[in-house]
């Protein structure tokens, strides 16, 4: 039986922030949106994170609910989903706030809708009106909220992302600009491709090894259940046992959650919704499942006028 799950010694604080998989779902006209409830019981606050089902675009026979412009898709499909998607959060008073994500540490403060998406990873705002948004379809969706200063932040975090701390320094750029305490912070980490799903390289590994003490908790190898030392790729075991694999399996959620504890969240302030994109097709969007045939899913957080 294959095996993708090795044991970890990981602190309780990093327990306690990876087992919260509790969220709500709205559904409206065949859309269902997935929520924290933690952020829908602040007054002047909409959030939401996107999913398949609903919309107007034709993806294997099925309509789907597509955010982003894809090749394979109308902008005229795409802009009218959109619209689907902000009419069932209650939300089209509010200017959507997409980003050209390149998988940086990039990150906008943003005081007014832009003229054309801004280049970048990560936007926070503490301005009323402006609907923060990230297009994922694997890669990890955060959004923050700050309910004592009244900001808010989007982020995308991609391997490369995470690698860069973008989520840390969205963090930092909250306290900097706002004077927000990261210990009154919120945070909603969306679906992503998960552990169980999310192969890379062993030079990814090794990338994230030089920047995280705790990274050997990122990672699971693939396993045929056999083998001496379920890590020996990390510790350089003497001859004897099998070559190192060619690559390994992230959980780049948890790695996300590293983070946030390590600049002062507290874990219970720490929402997953640990649906794995790959799984659930029928659902999310994958990229990694579907290829260029995926569609986008956004995730997006603004402060009510």
């Amino acid at each position: 039986m294959l095996q993708i799950k090795a044991s970890r010694q990981i602190s309780k604080s990093r327990r306690a922030a990876s087992t919260r998989p509790y969220w709500t779902e709205k559904r409206l006209r065949g859309i269902r949106i997935l929520q924290i409830p933690a952020f829908t019981a602040i007054p002047w606050l909409v959030h939401g994170f996107s999913t398949r089902p609903g919309g107007v675009s034709e993806l294997e026979g099925e309509r789907a609910l597509n955010l982003g412009f894809t090749d394979w898709d109308t902008r005229e499909n795409v802009q009218e989903n959109r619209s689907r998607f902000q009419s069932a959060l209650g939300a089209t008073d509010l200017a959507l706030v997409p980003l050209k994500q390149f998988h940086s540490d990039v990150i906008h403060l943003l005081g007014a809708p832009n003229q054309g998406p801004s280049r970048g990873d990560a936007s926070l705002t503490n301005t009323p009106g402006l609907f923060l948004a990230v297009q994922t379809a694997d890669c990890v969706p955060i959004l923050l909220v700050d309910p004592q200063k009244r900001a808010v932040a989007a982020v995308h975090a991609g391997w490369r992302g995470t690698l860069r701390r973008i989520l840390a320094k969205t963090v930092g750029r909250l306290q900097m600009e706002f004077g927000s305490k990261p210990s009154d912070l919120l945070a909603a980490i969306g679906p992503s491709i998960g552990p169980c799903c999310y192969e890379v390289g062993t030079e990814v590994a090794t990338q994230f090894l030089s920047q995280f003490p705790d990274a050997p908790a990122y990672f699971d190898e693939f396993r045929t259940g056999d083998e001496p030392n379920p890590i020996q790729w990390l510790n350089m075991m003497p001859p004897g046992h099998q070559p190192p694999p060619k690559s390994v399996l992230l959980d780049l959620r948890k790695a996300n959650q590293s983070q946030l504890l390590a600049v002062g969240f507290r874990p219970k302030n720490i929402h997953t919704i640990d649906l794995c994109t790959a799984c659930h097709p029928d659902l999310l969007f994958s990229y990694r499942k579907q290829g260029a045939a995926s569609g986008r899913l956004i995730s997006a957080i603004g402060i009510r006028t």
